[in-house]
């Protein structure tokens, strides 16, 4: 996935928000809280970070490609960074992302989310 790509995909989220930062990263909010980063790897290609569950957090550490979140897994969150970024790839970022957008909006408080139409039944 590109970062046009990736950027493309986060704005179509609703309730986002996009600033660049931290050094030129891509950084997407929903409702003000962070849920998906881009930025460029070592070799200059892109790379994406996003927050996961616990279970998927301790998969994604071990998985090739992946890695724990430089700066935010070394303070005890739960966010991976996808650093090789092959094509084939794109459909499991997008799912991972829009887990990180669904995660970020079930810490918002239930009237929040109410306000915001988000996690109804």
């Amino acid at each position: 996935m590109t970062h046009d790509e990736f950027n493309a995909f986060c704005r179509a989220k609703a309730h986002t928000t996009y600033v660049v930062q931290w050094g030129g990263s891509h950084v997407w909010k929903v409702a003000g809280k962070l849920f998906a980063l881009g930025t460029t790897n070592k070799e200059g290609g892109p790379a994406y970070t996003f927050k996961t569950s616990e279970m998927n957090y301790h998969f994604l550490s071990q998985a090739p490609g992946y890695k724990p979140a430089p700066y935010m897994a070394s303070r005890g969150m739960l966010w991976i960074q996808q650093h090789q970024s092959p094509a084939e790839n794109d459909e499991e970022l997008r799912y991972y992302l829009n887990e990180s957008y669904r995660l970020v909006t079930l810490g918002f408080s239930k009237k929040k989310q109410r306000e915001l139409g988000f996690n109804q039944i």
